[in-house]
């Protein structure tokens, strides 16, 4: 840490009602306030060591929501647009320590880190202005003496649960969306990843966002934890990223109370080539959607499907480019594949492609460890491989391509909807016809037509099927963080 310029961002305890209850600044945590480590990916060093925070601060975090929601709601959209716009510069103006803080927790490429800073921020900027434009309105009403208005407001509290793998940017896209529509909001980064949370928190303080309003709370008890985030009756909103399986937990842990809940769940991307293609183009949409940040986002390409016809041309083309990467630390100059999270998570892939491999597929690039070190996998490709095999079946969720063939287009689509997901898909074509048949016909949320990366503010971002619910980002964003209310007005012609 000593590496990141403004020192103030390094924080290392929760942030609670506008304190870090580290102990010493009259906030004391509870129990004996043990520290829990953050160990970078990319050489197993300990980063820092925070304050691990459990059930009470969860409790005290969302009653500080609570007491703050009634000023922060009657606000108006113009004023928490402006402490929102605050809070969006500072982050731009600290990107470099934002993402060195990432890159040191997370194992990310720097460049990579930055770029997510800037994601983030985006959000924080594009609901500063969005708020502005909550719209209600006026229907005609049955009766001459009847007026018939409707309303939207903030539901109330939100809290949150986000993953490892975008640390800033998974917070940035629900909290801008809660303060902006005039929620309150809590928010468990994942233990791994904590220090960007917080570094963001300081930020908010910074911008003027007031005690309560964006509270932050890391700790190891994420059972305990999560049950309070998800069936305290003062919660009106949860909302998860994460896996399927954790998520289906926490949903139903929210029935309890009857939440409004929005999930992102996992994914099993299909990326379609097909023969009228621009091959060279598919190759850097495939590279940049399958090995950022080394296959560890849940909108990444999972299997690549290729038309038989161009299957050689591309497969070549794509090893060769998949070559080039360079692995090693995020802070390493040139590096553009870093670590994945832990040896656990290796271990994991490794076992998709043994799995893979005997039954019947061929490893033509990688499919090993990485010699630079326990948290490294290889860039790998395997071809022959069949919608039912281990890596096709499943999320890898790290940087191993499946290779699948096809003949037609109606093939294409069967195979790329064969999946329990429908997060995000792309596929490649220059025929108009193709263009909206195919996207019409993927069950997907989102899809990326001649393009592999598609995540940004003005779109809305969530899957169907059991990839999750609800929508982050675009004029669709603050709908999950809003009721709408119906006034009748009667007496009108007395």
């Amino acid at each position: 840490m000593q590496q990141v310029n403004d020192s103030g961002l390094v924080k290392l305890s929760s942030y609670i009602d506008g304190q870090w209850t580290d102990g010493q600044s009259g906030s004391q945590l509870s129990g004996d306030s043990e520290r829990f480590d953050v160990i970078n990916p990319a050489n197993d060093q300990v980063v820092a060591q925070v304050y691990n925070a459990g059930i009470a601060e969860t409790e005290a975090a969302v009653l500080a929501a609570k007491k703050a929601l009634p000023a922060w709601s009657k606000k108006s959209a113009n004023e928490r647009a402006a402490i929102l716009r605050n809070w969006f510069n500072l982050m731009m103006q600290s990107q470099d320590d934002l993402g060195r803080i990432l890159t040191l927790e997370q194992g990310k490429p720097l460049a990579e880190a930055k770029g997510e800073i800037a994601y983030g921020a985006a959000f924080i900027d594009w609901f500063a202005e969005e708020g502005k434009r909550v719209y209600g309105d006026t229907i005609p009403a049955p009766a001459g003496d009847k007026r018939i208005i409707v309303i939207k407001q903030p539901v109330g509290v939100v809290a949150s649960i986000t993953p490892w793998n975008f640390p800033n940017a998974m917070i940035a896209r629900k909290a801008a969306a809660a303060l902006a529509a005039g929620c309150t909001f809590v928010v468990r980064p994942s233990p791994s990843t904590p220090l960007s949370a917080l570094a963001m928190a300081e930020l908010a303080e910074r911008a003027g966002v007031p005690a309560g309003v964006f509270n932050v709370v890391v700790g190891l008890d994420s059972s305990g934890m999560g049950k309070v985030l998800t069936q305290h009756p003062d919660v009106a909103k949860f909302t998860f990223t994460g896996s399927t399986a954790v998520g289906k937990i926490l949903m139903t842990q929210t029935a309890t109370t009857v939440k409004k809940v929005s999930m992102e769940l996992g994914g099993n991307a299909p990326f379609i080539v097909f023969d009228d293609a621009d091959i060279d183009a598919a190759v850097q949409g495939a590279l940049v959607s399958k090995y950022r940040n080394a296959g560890q986002t849940c909108v990444c390409t999972n299997r690549i499907l290729v038309q038989q016809g161009v299957a050689q041309e591309f497969t070549d083309k794509f090893a060769t480019a998949v070559a080039g990467l360079k692995i090693g630390d995020g802070l390493a100059e040139g590096v553009n594949l870093g670590p994945m999270i832990t040896s656990q998570a290796v271990d994991g892939v490794h076992k998709l492609v043994e799995d893979t491999v005997a039954a019947g597929a061929k490893v033509i690039a990688g499919g090993k460890r990485s010699i630079a070190g326990k948290n490294f996998y290889e860039p790998t490709i395997l071809t022959g491989v069949t919608n039912d095999m281990p890596l096709a079946a499943n999320e890898i969720f790290g940087p191993v391509t499946p290779i699948i063939s096809f003949d037609t287009e109606e093939e294409a689509i069967t195979l790329a909807n064969d999946t329990e997901y429908g997060l995000a898909a792309y596929f490649y074509s220059r025929d108009i016809g193709r263009v909206w048949r195919v996207g019409e016909g993927l069950e997907y949320g989102m899809i990326g037509i001649n393009e592999g990366i598609i995540s940004n503010a003005a779109a809305p971002f969530g899957g169907v099927k059991q990839s999750g619910n609800g929508r982050e980002g675009s004029k669709y964003g603050l709908d999950d963080y809003m009721e709408i209310k119906y006034l009748c007005m009667g007496g009108i012609d007395k």
